[in-house]
């Protein structure tokens, strides 16, 4: 049963890698057999990691990319495509927030969010499905959060952009679905990154939030590692248009009882 989530032979590209959740999601599709195509609006951010994929035993080919780029977009799939001859997996992943109370955030912030976040995303999906269709095969995993599901306050874009990456995402499984693509959402809860680093520094807000994780702990890198896997690998080849939340059951709701 292990050969279902054996990713030799595939290639994978990670969008956003230079850091954070997407060098999560890189390092453990690596560590199962892909090779890789890594992407960064700034290509020298690219320079460490691709030694550390590469001394996995793995290919890594940085490309730099702006996700509200057509241009860099299709530079990627051509270098992919020049590169290793086809494309299997994409992880959906560039993406930003703006935490700005909603009767302060401007247009532009709501453009700068909306754009890159579910624009970029679903421009990335369009450029990889063309080379899946040709090869009938492909998994197309968009990464989400919690806010998939509900809101929260102080980031209205970024909520809006998350529940709209859900209901694109089903969309786009059912009209890619009968060409063997599967695409799904991948939605990390509360994971320590550059993005939202701020909050960590806060104990009473970690407390809080803790106190509202079931397994009574943030996220740790590693608690990713099984789902993209899975969602990239042939294991998973009956599942699309679905959202897995990897988030300790916060989404449950629940909270201790303070004794």
């Amino acid at each position: 049963m292990l050969e279902l989530f054996d990713l030799s032979e595939k290639v994978a590209i990670v969008t956003g890698a230079s850091r954070g959740l997407g060098q999560y999601f890189a390092r453990a599709l690596a560590k199962s057999g892909a090779d890789l195509v890594i992407t960064s609006r700034d290509l020298s951010s690219l320079t460490e990691f691709k030694q550390e994929i590469e001394s996995l035993g793995r290919k890594a080919l940085p490309v730099q990319l702006d996700v509200l780029s057509q241009s860099d977009i299709e530079n990627m799939v051509r270098m992919t495509i020049n590169e290793y001859g086809k494309i299997d997996i994409l992880v959906n992943n560039a993406g930003l927030n703006i935490r700005r109370p909603s009767t302060d955030v401007s247009q532009q912030d709501w453009d700068t969010v909306l754009n890159t976040n579910l624009k970029g995303s679903f421009f990335c999906a369009q450029a990889a499905a063309r080379e899946m269709i040709k090869r009938k095969h492909g998994r197309i995993i968009n990464v989400g959060s919690c806010t998939c599901v509900f809101g929260m306050e102080g980031i209205a874009p970024y909520t809006a952009s998350r529940g709209a990456i859900l209901s694109m995402t089903r969309s786009l499984a059912a009209e890619w679905g009968k060409f063997g693509i599967t695409v799904n959402v991948l939605a990390p809860g509360w994971f320590k990154t550059a993005q939202n680093a701020v909050l960590y520094e806060n104990k009473e807000w970690v407390d809080y939030i803790t106190n509202r994780i079931p397994l009574n702990r943030p996220g740790q890198p590693h608690d990713l590692d099984g789902t993209v896997i899975f969602l990239a690998s042939d294991a998973s080849e009956y599942i699309t248009g679905q959202i897995i939340l990897v988030d300790g059951g916060f989404t449950t709701g629940a909270t201790k009882a303070i004794t």
